[in-house]
């Protein structure tokens, strides 16, 4: 099994691949759980409750967020620390990190369960699907806990370099995942709320699998010591951890926001949607996979202090990344009205309306996914580099997008400018991170 991998020696580019590979097979797992959640409810119990899976997106992606930015955020931390071959800092961090998620795990499960129904309500989340999406909002928010242990490991492990355990515990979920899905909403009859505790099992399955692998780590073994607070280990965190945890509030309040005018446009508009919010995790997978490599590589690179290094990895990613997001752009167009038709069945009420809003919304994201996979590689080189206030910035600017689209020129342009919502706020933000890390690079290279 792969322990930990130095990423400051060797070629930028095959280490960033090598790194890269792994994550894009785990997140493609980990969006599988989604995708197989919608294709078996919407096929297997209907477009309405395709609908109510789909209403509670942006809610609990609200939460979903925060935990992985907050993990994210720490991790950079103790990636860092890995290239400075800083033990006693780095030993620190993780046993930090590990308490402040619990902290911040508690509090999270409290915030959404408590506001599952008030925002289902704030949402305008039509009638006939609102009992359903409550109902699955709060089995998801019950398990917060399970998913910050293990985002929080798997965070841990990918700052070492190690992002194969990742994969193979997501695999493994994935296939568990599957068997729990079609036991639990068809065997058993449970409906949405089997689909929740299925994607809860899984992911605690998921999360022993990489504890155990953390366990035989014996560099990271943790003593009593290591769980003391030290000051500047936790500011450290905090600045990294907080911010980036705040943008994707923002991020998400946004995506409310415009998720509250998808759902005024009726319950036919919002399963369209959500067949291809489901299917947007696919396309994004690959790119927050490729942000991940991105944040450890010039993580562990800062740490060292190689600057040189940095800017050939940076190269590389952009190029990797415009070569991913065409293949994946491509497929999409071709394949996407197929790949759609399995979320929802032919022989529902309106399931042919759907399935043209859905697949007319996955061109136009596909057509501009260059710039989604742009926007991670800069805002995570930001990241690596320990500089969380401007991909704070780029996640206001993705608010302000959504919203303006959603309060504002809808009223202009009419349902139709909906479509571009997700889009504008990628190029939007993509903009920005591009901008503040060529401003970040040069001012390193001659500091």
């Amino acid at each position: 099994m792969e322990k930990v991998k130095d990423m400051t020696k060797g070629s930028s580019t095959k280490l960033i691949l090598n790194f890269a590979l792994p994550l894009i097979l785990a997140n493609l797992g980990q969006q599988l759980y989604m995708v197989i959640d919608a294709m078996i409810v919407g096929r297997g119990v209907g477009v309405k409750a395709l609908a109510a899976v789909g209403a509670t997106d942006w809610t609990y992606w609200l939460v979903l967020w925060v935990i992985q930015a907050l993990t994210q955020g720490f991790s950079t931390c103790i990636a860092q620390y890995f290239g400075e071959k800083n033990l006693k800092d780095l030993k620190c961090s993780i046993a930090i990190s590990v308490e402040l998620c619990i902290g911040f795990g508690i509090l999270l499960t409290i915030l959404g369960v408590s506001m599952a129904s008030p925002m289902l309500k704030l949402l305008d989340t039509p009638q006939n699907i609102y009992q359903g999406a409550c109902s699955y909002l709060i089995t998801m928010f019950s398990g917060t806990m399970i998913v910050m242990a293990f985002n929080m490991a798997a965070s841990i492990l990918r700052a070492l370099g190690n992002g194969r355990t990742p994969m193979i515990a997501m695999a493994i979920a994935a296939i568990l995942n599957i068997l729990l899905d079609l036991l639990l909403v068809i065997v058993c009859n449970l409906g949405i709320i089997g689909a929740a505790v299925a994607t809860l099992i899984a992911q605690l399955v998921a999360f022993l699998y990489c504890f155990i692998a953390l366990s035989k780590i014996s560099m990271i073994r943790l003593k009593r010591k290591d769980w003391k607070w030290k000051p500047v280990v936790v500011k450290k965190l905090c600045n990294m951890g907080l911010p980036l945890g705040l943008q994707h509030v923002m991020i998400a309040v946004g995506g409310m926001v415009l998720q509250s005018t998808i759902n005024e446009q009726g319950f036919l508009f919002v399963a369209g949607f959500t067949a291809t919010n489901k299917v947007y995790g696919l396309l994004e997978s690959s790119a927050v996979a490729l942000g991940y490599a991105v944040t450890t590589y010039t993580a562990q690179n800062y740490g060292a202090g190689l600057k040189k290094r940095i800017c050939q990895g940076i190269k590389s990613s952009v190029i990797i990344g415009i070569l991913m997001s065409i293949c994946i752009s491509a497929f999409m167009i071709i394949f996407g009205k197929h790949i759609l038709s399995l979320f929802i069945s032919a022989s529902d009420y309106g399931a042919e309306d759907a399935l043209k809003i859905a697949y007319h919304l996955l061109f136009i994201m596909s057509s501009l996914l260059s710039s989604l996979y742009l926007l991670h590689i800069f805002r995570n080189l930001l990241q690596g580099m320990g500089n969380a206030i401007a991909p704070m910035v780029s996640g206001l600017v993705e608010f302000f997008m959504r919203v303006l689209i959603a309060t504002i020129f809808i009223k202009i342009a009419g349902q139709p400018i909906l479509f571009f919502a997700e889009t504008s706020a990628w190029i939007g933000a993509a903009l920005v991170s591009i901008i503040a890390a060529i401003w970040k690079l040069k001012t390193y290279q001659t500091s």
